[in-house]
């Protein structure tokens, strides 16, 4: 007797149950998270569709896309049915997700608020399991000139060169600098040393007559700026 399994993948399923049939007629908005993570597997396993695997691991993160997105390759392969070059497909395409979001951000390139801020930084940093520190170059109409990281793995006041930022902000001909960095662990408190590389940068940056606009320390869905609080 043949197997069943067969019928699960997407070619043999209902027209109105594919998902890839119902993003050709119906647009990709009409899909679920599950629907359209189903067509990166093509298939799911002998006891379940593609879609409702997807589910699952979906159910996983508590159905959160930023939270799937750091999943790992090996952490993937543990649901049955997904294999490494399905792991592979996923992480590949939420980080094209994830790149996505940081050009849209780029796109507006004129700083307006901390939002601004938070808006092109949330997508390269938000939900890094490290710290790194970056810095945002603008010229006097506050546009985005260039970002840079400065460092990576942990802040202290040994790890910013100074004369590196300056250095790159007189090539790119900055006037104003923004701060940025990331808390994994989602405090929003500024530490000792992130106030003292806010006052090392202003002082230095000062003495050529460029401004150091705010320090933002950012979290996955928040952030702290240094000018709304008062303490830049």
């Amino acid at each position: 007797m043949q197997e069943k399994s067969t019928s699960l993948s997407i070619k043999n399923w209902h027209q109105d149950d594919q998902p890839r049939e119902k993003l050709l007629y119906k647009g990709k908005m009409a899909l679920s998270d599950a629907e359209l993570v189903a067509i990166l597997i093509g298939s799911g396993n002998r006891d379940e569709s593609a879609v409702a695997l997807c589910k699952r691991i979906l159910a996983s993160v508590d159905y959160k896309l930023n939270e799937l997105g750091r999943l790992s390759v090996k952490q993937l392969m543990t649901f049955k049915g997904i294999g490494e070059a399905k792991a592979i497909t996923i992480v590949a395409a939420l980080e094209l997700g994830r790149r996505r979001r940081g050009e849209e951000a780029l796109e507006k390139k004129k700083i307006t608020s901390s939002v601004s801020v938070f808006e092109i930084m949330q997508p390269i940093i938000g939900d890094l399991p490290h710290e790194e520190f970056w810095i945002i170059y603008m010229n006097n109409s506050n546009k985005v000139l260039q970002k840079q990281q400065l460092s990576k793995g942990g802040i202290t006041g040994t790890l910013v060169d100074v004369r590196l930022v300056l250095k790159t902000a007189l090539e790119v001909g900055a006037t104003g600098l923004i701060l940025s960095h990331n808390h994994p662990s989602g405090t929003l408190k500024p530490s000792e040393a992130d106030k003292q590389i806010t006052q090392k940068l202003k002082v230095a940056a000062k003495s050529l007559d460029i401004v150091v606009l705010d320090h933002l320390i950012v979290t996955e869905k928040t952030y702290f700026s240094f000018a709304d609080e008062g303490v830049l």
